[in-house]
């Protein structure tokens, strides 16, 4: 056998044998060849882009050739171009809880400061209950003259008025009632004292608890006295002509008599 013809076989027996130490390393399995890049804390895989790679060539070595697991966690189209430098996610890996760290410790609740209470507005009203039943009715207008006075349930707030009507109160739709605004939310007791001549006909200390964007309206109802009335007869404008005393009328009637009884004991005399 020449040289030439040696020559080939033993070209050919290298060749398989440097082949055959070759094809392992480039078909090993991720198991093997993991350990660069390593999970970040966040269990994050990630591997920073050197010259000449694709994502082949990434694939083959960390991936075991999942080219698609490269463009999916990445966001790529599917030629999946990279470039040198450029970071990209290779995987994500569960870290467990052990390796996390402590717990954050829970600190105490600090509470926060006081809200200032709302406020809120009682009104009130004194209407003459003609008829005496404790409701006001149609015809029953309001009244001036009633002493009214509120006061909180702690004694900081103390507030007095008067009930009053407007210029023209002809009809009770008229009447404003008087209001005591912006008073702070809580518990009240309003008091209604009825003007002179006349009594009251419901309730005159009422309790009340306020809250915050409120307008309470109170009717306290109040009736003529009999005092009252005597009174309002005996003050009340009257026309001269209607006014007649029955005293007058004896008293002329007995003077009438005692006239025509003189006149008569005259005529006699004369006869």
């Amino acid at each position: 056998m020449s040289k030439k013809r040696l020559l080939f076989p033993v070209i050919f027996v290298l060749s398989i044998a440097l082949f055959g130490l070759a094809a392992p390393a480039l078909a090993a399995p991720l198991s093997q060849q993991i350990s660069s890049p390593t999970p970040d804390a966040d269990g994050r895989i990630t591997y920073l882009v050197q010259k000449g790679d694709t994502c082949l060539s990434i694939a083959l070595r960390y991936l075991n050739g999942d080219i698609n697991q490269i463009i999916e966690l990445n966001g790529l189209t599917a030629d999946c171009v990279i470039t040198e430098g450029q970071n990209i996610l290779l995987g994500i890996q569960e870290i467990p809880t052990s390796t996390r760290g402590p717990s954050p410790t829970a600190t105490s609740f600090i509470p926060s400061a006081t809200p200032t209470p709302g406020t809120g507005a009682i009104c009130v009203m004194l209407f003459n209950d003609i008829n005496g039943n404790g409701l006001k009715d149609s015809e029953e207008f309001p009244m001036p003259g009633g002493a009214i006075s509120i006061t909180d349930r702690e004694g900081i707030i103390s507030l007095t008025g008067v009930s009053v009507i407007d210029a023209d109160p002809g009809t009770s739709d008229e009447y404003e009632p008087l209001c005591f605004e912006d008073l702070p939310e809580g518990e009240y007791n309003i008091s209604m004292g009825p003007p002179e001549g006349y009594n009251a006909t419901t309730i005159m200390n009422f309790p009340l608890e306020l809250t915050a964007g409120d307008q309470s309206i109170l009717d306290f109802g109040a009736q003529t006295s009999s005092a009252g009335a005597l009174i309002a007869e005996q003050t009340s404008p009257t026309d001269l002509s209607t006014r007649r005393s029955p005293l007058l009328a004896i008293l002329g009637g007995i003077m009438l008599l005692i006239g025509v009884g003189i006149a008569v004991y005259l005529w006699i005399q004369r006869r």
